[in-house]
């Protein structure tokens, strides 16, 4: 006999069915991620957190889930004529590289402002990349005008049933190993992700809290449920969950299936990232880093329960994520840029550099300062980068620098 919760779920556009389905076509083509508990991420929040490392997918995302099981689903005629995609992002690379393993033809189209490196690696999976529009929304609406001229199969990112089906197969996997979960904590961009692990959700044998998370900068998601305005616009780091505009099923199927939505700032996302990278040695993207930020700038809600946190992806910039982890070096104390001020004089610079070295300060980066400064002209600005160890040691620093009669700001970042 079905549960009330199946019954809700099957009247959804997808149920467990066509999940279950998904993971048996899909199971042996894409790599089953591990689900792996954090003794360190837990002992920070509070909670027992488990991670699914679907950034270790081939393509570093889990977005091959869907694309996958779409690709299957085509009958032969549509396979041979082709697919097609509008997406910069994860989307383009599983679908690309699927494509190409299966032999169908895959069209991606993208803004002319796509960086290189993404255009680089579509066409390395073996798709045809037309670079078209701007904007998202531009490059988008060109690919539905070839999807009508030439045949083509449009492969949305998240606004398909075939999809959300395959996306939700990582909740599967996650429950099979980790079946005592009391919560998942998903990242929301489209929805697509978390429509299918909430529909696996609902129906497992003991209540488990879906929890969503948006970047501040792009609460899309949260706006429609929650009929409020907030503006959906900015350079946030979560780029693979800034999307302005949800889907239509997957927003029914959020409503019906997720219990609550939270926001995460740009430093929670960026702390995130450094951190899973210094705990877990893993690489991921802002959007994969969301569900660490939503719980741990929310312990309270979380403390106690087990809780299973997806890492959607890693593909990150590697020059961005050097700036990711500089900057969060510089929050912790470990990094500084002190501003000192000296007499323009003999001596000046050697005598300021010793109390460095008495404090066991490394010294990166030293810029004088003598014109566009408002000291008077015998004064001078220098601006020190340094090393320390921790927070407590740059305190030291700073007495010590207090102590002998020096002024010293530190700049800080917001």
């Amino acid at each position: 006999m079905a549960t009330a919760a199946q019954t809700k779920t099957d009247a959804l556009p997808v149920n467990i069915t066509d999940i279950r389905a998904a993971h048996a076509r899909i199971r042996d083509s894409i790599v089953r991620t591990p689900t792996l508990v954090s003794k360190t991420l837990s002992a920070l929040t509070g909670a027992t957190i488990y991670l699914k490392f679907e950034n270790l997918q081939f393509t570093a995302a889990y977005k091959e889930r869907g694309a996958l099981n779409t690709l299957l689903l085509l009958d032969a005629e549509a396979k041979s004529r082709g697919v097609i995609a509008a997406s910069a992002g994860n989307h383009a690379q599983g679908l690309a590289y699927h494509a190409n393993r299966l032999g169908v033809p895959a069209t991606i189209v993208m803004p002319t402002n796509t960086p290189t490196v993404k255009v680089v690696q579509t066409e390395g999976h073996g798709a045809t990349v037309v670079l078209h529009g701007s904007t998202f929304d531009e490059a988008y609406a060109h690919a539905r005008v070839l999807e009508a001229e030439r045949g083509y199969t449009f492969v949305h990112p998240f606004d398909d049933a075939r999809v959300i089906a395959g996306q939700g197969t990582v909740a599967i996997e996650m429950l099979a190993e980790v079946p005592e979960l009391d919560a998942l904590v998903v990242p929301i961009g489209g929805g697509g992700l978390i429509s299918g692990m909430a529909t696996v959700a609902r129906v497992a044998d003991h209540p488990i809290e879906v929890i969503g998370v948006q970047a501040e900068l792009f609460p899309s998601m949260y706006n429609k449920l929650r009929q409020t305005d907030l503006p959906c616009a900015g350079d946030t780091l979560a780029e693979g969950i800034a999307v302005k505009q949800p889907g239509g099923l997957t927003a029914q199927m959020v409503e019906a299936l997720v219990d609550d939505i939270l926001l995460v700032t740009e430093r929670s996302l960026e702390e995130s990232v450094s951190l899973l990278l210094q705990i877990e040695k893993t690489v991921v993207e802002g959007a994969g880093a969301a569900g660490l930020a939503a719980v741990l700038a929310n312990k309270e809600r979380f403390a106690g329960k087990t809780v299973g946190i997806v890492l959607c992806g890693g593909n990150i910039d590697t020059r961005l994520l050097a700036n990711v982890l500089l900057r969060d070096l510089a929050r912790s104390g470990r990094l500084a840029r002190l501003r000192i001020r000296l007499q323009d004089q003999p001596g000046a610079l050697y005598n300021v550099a010793r109390i460095f070295d008495q404090e066991r300060v490394n010294i990166l980066e030293l810029a004088h300062q003598r014109i566009f400064t408002n000291l008077p002209a015998k004064g001078l600005s220098l601006d020190v980068e340094c090393e320390t160890r921790d927070r407590a040691h740059l305190d030291r620093l700073l007495a010590a620098l207090d102590t002998a009669g020096y002024k010293v700001s530190l700049i800080e970042l917001a």
